[in-house]
This record gives C-alpha cells, sequence and structure tokens, in this order.
C-alpha cells in the first residue's frame, strides 16, 4: 500500500467537497424539506379542523332539520284545525239554512193552507147559497145576508 500524492490530493478533494455540500448544499436542503414538513403538517391541522368543522355543520345542519320539521308539523297541525273549524263552521251554516229553508217552508205551507181554508169557505158558502136557492126556490140576496154567510163560513 502505496501513500502517494495522489491519495492525499483525493482525501483532500473529498474533504473540500464534504465541506462544499455542509456549507451551500445542505443547509437549502434541509431548510426545503423543513418547510414541507411544515406544510404537510399545516395541511393535516387543517384537514383535521375541516373535519371538526364538518361534524359541527353536520350537528348544525341536523338541528335545523329538526327544527324545521317541527314548524312544519305544527303548521300542519294548526291548519288541520282550521280546517276542522272551516267544516264545522259550514256544517252549523248549513245546518242553520236548512232550518231557515225548513222554516219558510212551514211558513209557505200555512199560508197555502190559509189561502185553501179561505178558498174552500168561499166555495161552500156559495155552494150554500146555490143549494139554498133552490130549496127555496128563490133567490137571495148574498149582500143582505153577509152576516149569515159569514157566520156560516166561520162554522166550517
Amino acid at each position: 500500500m502505496d501513500f502517494n500524492l495522489t491519495l492525499i490530493g483525493q482525501s483532500i478533494a473529498m474533504i473540500v467537497f464534504v465541506w462544499f455540500c455542509m456549507k451551500f448544499i445542505w443547509p437549502p436542503l434541509i431548510d426545503a424539506i423543513e418547510t414541507r414538513q411544515k406544510e404537510i403538517a399545516d395541511g393535516l391541522a387543517a384537514a383535521e379542523r375541516g373535519q371538526n368543522s364538518l361534524s359541527d355543520a353536520q350537528s348544525q345542519v341536523d338541528r335545523i332539520v329538526a327544527e324545521a320539521r317541527d314548524r312544519a308539523r305544527g303548521i300542519v297541525d294548526q291548519a288541520n284545525t282550521r280546517a276542522n273549524g272551516i267544516v264545522e263552521e259550514a256544517r252549523a251554516e248549513g245546518v242553520a239554512a236548512r232550518q231557515r229553508e225548513v222554516d219558510a217552508g212551514h211558513a209557505q205551507i200555512e199560508l197555502d193552507k190559509s189561502r185553501a181554508r179561505d178558498e174552500l169557505r168561499n166555495q161552500v158558502a156559495a155552494i150554500a147559497v146555490a143549494g139554498a136557492e133552490r130549496v127555496l126556490a128563490r133567490e137571495i140576496d148574498a149582500s143582505a145576508h153577509r152576516d149569515l154567510l159569514d157566520q156560516l163560513a166561520s162554522e166550517l
């Protein structure tokens, strides 16, 4: 094994190369690696925060949906109550209208019955006068015997 100048030159070149790499190459590489590690750590932290905010948002959405369902259920119940009220109101109004119609019909029947009775009395009175004329074989003056005819009509 020979020690010659080439070996010493190569050793010096290697030492200079290592010193040069440690002085000028390693610091930017280490800075780039640390920067990249920091970016990755920040990205993971941001992802964790995003996951937490997503779960918070999901819980808020669930709460809002539950509130909306409760409000919708309340509105539907209120609408059903109002609809039932309207139906009952219409039913009562219909019953009242039917009763008015029945009462008006009864009044009309009573009026028609009274007219028919009066007409029948007049016809019976006319028949009685005609019958009396035939029986007596003479004419009876209707105006002179109006009291008699009215009494006869009221008895009928």
